[in-house]
């Protein structure tokens, strides 16, 4: 006889009386497995989290540099308009081509002259200077 003519029958198992029973100490390796990989995914996350902040940061700094720099350039360009146009060169011709304005004739000329303030403690040669008091042992000073 071959081994492929043969047939093998076996007893029937009968597992209906087996009761399954939770092995505590595997369930306690699952839950020490579980805590291991929490406790490297919170390391690894304290760990990537500020070298992130500080990319971060710095990306915000080119752009914080980027922005100076653009309103460094638009400072220059409207203080070079602004001088431009207090130019009185520029303000007579505008006066004289766009608005037809004509200088008024000498009779009707007024100069307005305005003295500019001095800063604290000068003073200008002339003006009476303030009084100082006399120390003890010396004479007041007089002023004619």
């Amino acid at each position: 006889m071959r081994a492929e003519d043969v047939v093998r029958i076996g007893k029937p198992v009968d597992n209906s009386r087996v009761v399954r029973q939770v092995d505590p100490r595997s369930r306690r390796e699952i839950l020490l497995v579980i805590l291991l990989v929490a406790v490297l995914a919170a390391f690894l996350g304290l760990y990537a989290w500020p070298a992130l902040e500080i990319r971060r940061a710095g990306q915000a700094g080119v752009e914080l540099d980027r922005e100076k720099q653009r309103l460094v350039e638009e400072n220059r360009k409207l203080r070079l308009e602004k001088a431009a146009l207090e130019n009185l060169r520029r303000v007579e011709d505008v006066a004289s081509r766009q608005l037809g304005l004509v200088p008024p004739p000498p009779e009707r000329q007024v100069v307005i002259e305005v003295e500019k303030p001095l800063p604290a403690g000068h003073t200008v040669a002339g003006e009476t200077a303030p009084r100082r008091e006399a120390r003890s042992g010396e004479a007041p000073e007089v002023r004619p």
